[in-house]
């Protein structure tokens, strides 16, 4: 990592550590967050230098995920399916919007979970028709991070004809036939990352709207967006883990038995908890980082990895933050130390699909010599 991206993610994270709370408590998004991101060049982190941006790979980005967790994991789930998105857009969208991304002028995200195919993501039941030079998109999408405030969406849809899974599209956010149920997310974790419902009504796109190509969504799937949002997931649950860690030893070295004048860390109990902590979260990055040398290397092990870096990361933060909570007590249920936050956010992403059971499911196909789908 180069010092500039240190600096800049340093300045970021600060700006979303002082709104973390706020941001968690009131449900709402994280604008100082992604305004600072803008500032930093960091929303065109992983554009090509060709159209302005950074130029960086999924190393950086995994950083960048990764430590603005440890602030925000609101903050963090929105600019991890930013890249998720950027990356497709990148690889196949229109030339203007990947330079306005590069500027930091354009916030994207994914549109992929229906209520009607739940996690598994690359089955679609929303439907894409030509109807003259025009593509109209009918669906009713149940949770899309940044739905009030993201510029387009990666948007997926069954073919417009043919027996192939799926179509994906660029469509800008402002369409015509496009609503947001913005009547607020008042869930666990995550509160800040505006994830709503989005129904699209006759929304009509030119058909070189197409990202890869009219029936061709699968194969950009399961190439581009799942390593990513696999990769940039985990970080998330990475930068949870850590902010629990240091959070969680700072307490126990500072808080005392007076009437023995000894702190918590003296106990062995509590250090073998914080060690189990530390052991799983350097376990679980040394394979999201093995994971991120496979797809750049395209090794033969790129998918199983990619299908464990989520599982492994979400069911490590699980178990981390759960440590933390008992290590510190009554004091990890105050707002102000963020462990509670960090409990409640690292659920998430097992239910994000590809759930963990999914991946588990298709881990072990992986494994046996059997065919994902």
């Amino acid at each position: 990592m180069s010092h500039s991206l240190e600096d800049s993610l340093a300045r970021v994270t600060a700006i979303a550590a002082a709104h973390a709370l706020a941001v968690d408590r009131d449900a709402s998004f994280p604008t100082h967050t992604i305004d600072a991101l803008r500032a930093e060049g960091l929303l065109g982190l992983i554009s090509s230098t060709d159209v302005g941006g950074l130029g960086r790979g999924m190393d950086a980005a995994l950083t960048a995920v990764d430590h603005l967790a440890r602030a925000c994991g609101s903050s963090a789930m929105v600019l991890c399916m930013h890249y998720a998105g950027t990356i497709v857009i990148e690889q196949f969208g229109p030339l203007d919007v990947r330079k306005e991304i590069a500027a930091g002028k354009h916030v994207t995200t994914l549109a992929f979970s229906e209520a009607s195919s739940r996690s598994h993501f690359w089955a679609p039941t929303s439907t894409a028709r030509i109807d003259g030079e025009h593509i109209v998109l009918d669906a009713h999408k149940s949770w899309i991070t940044s739905a009030s405030h993201a510029d387009s969406y990666v948007w997926s849809s069954k073919p417009t004809e043919g027996s192939e899974l799926s179509s994906l599209w660029l469509a800008p956010a402002k369409s015509q036939g496009i609503h947001v149920k913005t009547a607020g997310f008042d869930g666990l974790g995550f509160r800040g990352n505006n994830s709503c419902p989005v129904m699209a009504d006759g929304v009509k796109l030119s058909a070189a709207s197409t990202l890869g190509g009219d029936g061709k969504g699968f194969g950009v799937m399961m190439g581009t967006v799942l390593p990513w949002f696999s990769v940039m997931n985990a970080a998330c649950s990475l930068g949870l883990m850590e902010s629990v860690i240091t959070a969680t030893a700072a307490h126990a070295g500072k808080t005392r038995f007076e009437h023995i004048n000894e702190s918590l860390a003296n106990l062995p109990t509590i250090r073998a908890y914080i060690a189990r902590m530390r052991n799983t979260a350097d376990m679980t990055r040394t394979l999201v980082q093995d994971t991120v040398a496979a797809c750049t290397a395209a090794r033969e092990d790129a998918m199983l990895r990619v299908l464990q870096s989520k599982s492994v990361a979400a069911e490590s933060a699980v178990a981390v933050t759960e440590l933390a909570m008992r290590v510190c007590g009554g004091a990890a249920f105050r707002k102000e130390l963020g462990i509670e936050r960090a409990f409640r956010d690292a659920r998430a992403s097992m239910v994000m699909g590809p759930t963990t059971d999914v991946l588990y499911d298709f881990i072990g196909k992986a494994v046996c010599g059997l065919p994902l789908f």
